[in-house]
């Protein structure tokens, strides 16, 4: 079966390996074109791209899809099967209604829950304890498509972003491994989405932004569901920014003190009350500073017992 694949971060890099070593046979791979990182704006390729060239296949790095090129490349690779995983562009009708077998996505939740941009962060921040993978058939809707199949993956109370977004990297490459068998051994079944759709907004800053007024767990969820990256943040007493990388929850019932006050520093942790409850930060990361544990913190009397975290400033 040929097969064209469109990704584009880590989370579709582990799918492509894994479509990869099925022996099918790949047509190209379609990604978005390298970007500017870090400091130096070093033109940096897509992660998709990467695995793609150590498996030697074609990659193809157009800036739109909705363009008379882009459906020459289709009809040059005519493939049968598109498989579509976090590409980060919207596909036009005739892309979706060309391959044979249709295009297929895997989607990082549970569908019809967490529809859009941000579903693993989000996940996470609002406290759930189950998420998932969904392939489905591509429509014109945002994560609307009729569903094949799911897999599921708990969320542990520590677990962060990176590692729920590992274990469904993991659980998409295995979806779609089924998909595939299942299209080829002619019993693939399509089960429109219920009601109850959810959506899980791009993630913007005023999202990283810590209120400590909420219950312990819920400042706890927001700041694993941001690590490592965006990373939620508050400000010490002076108005420096501080990002925090990992928190615990100290008690989900009692505050030791008022909203954002730091009531220990002592064992290596910095103790946070909250509207119900405390937590623990294990670490952060202070404005122009690498990142460090909460120890480091203290030690270096970065955080003192007494400071008042907050984003009032």
């Amino acid at each position: 079966m040929k097969i064209l694949f469109m990704g584009t971060p880590d989370f579709a890099a582990v799918a492509l390996e894994a479509v990869a070593k099925t022996g099918e046979n790949i047509v190209g791979v379609v990604t978005q074109p390298d970007k500017p990182k870090g400091r130096g704006y070093t033109l940096t390729p897509p992660a998709v791209k990467v695995k793609a060239l150590e498996l030697g296949l074609d990659v193809y790095q157009p800036e739109k899809v909705r363009t008379d090129e882009f459906s020459e490349l289709l009809e040059r690779l005519s493939p049968e099967l598109i498989l579509v995983v976090a590409y980060g562009k919207i596909l036009p009708k005739n892309v979706l209604d060309f391959p044979k077998y249709g295009c297929i996505n895997a989607h990082a939740s549970v569908l019809p829950k967490l529809r859009g941009a941000a579903p693993i962060q989000r996940a996470i921040m609002t406290g759930e304890t189950v998420t998932g993978v969904t392939a489905m058939y591509m429509d014109e809707g945002l994560d609307t498509g009729d569903m094949i199949l799911k897999k599921y993956v708990d969320i542990t109370e520590n677990d962060n972003f990176e590692s729920v977004h590992d274990k469904l990297a993991a659980a998409g490459a295995e979806a779609l491994y089924e998909v595939i068998a299942e299209i080829k051994a002619g019993t693939v079944t399509r089960t429109p989405q219920p009601e109850g759709a959810t959506y899980a907004a791009k993630i913007e800053n005023g999202d990283c932004r810590l209120d400590f007024s909420l219950p312990a767990s819920e400042v706890h969820n927001i700041i694993r569901g941001l690590s490592p990256i965006p990373l939620a943040f508050t400000h010490t007493p002076d108005g420096k920014l501080l990002k925090i990388t990992a928190s615990s929850v100290a008690d989900k019932e009692i505050s030791s003190g008022g909203i954002g006050e730091v009531t220990d520093t002592s064992n290596g942790k910095i103790r946070v009350s909250c509207g119900n409850g405390d937590i623990y930060i294990l670490g952060a990361q202070l404005e122009g500073k690498r990142r460090m544990s909460a120890a480091d913190l203290i030690n270096g009397r970065r955080i003192l017992k007494g400071d008042i975290l907050t984003n009032e400033i």
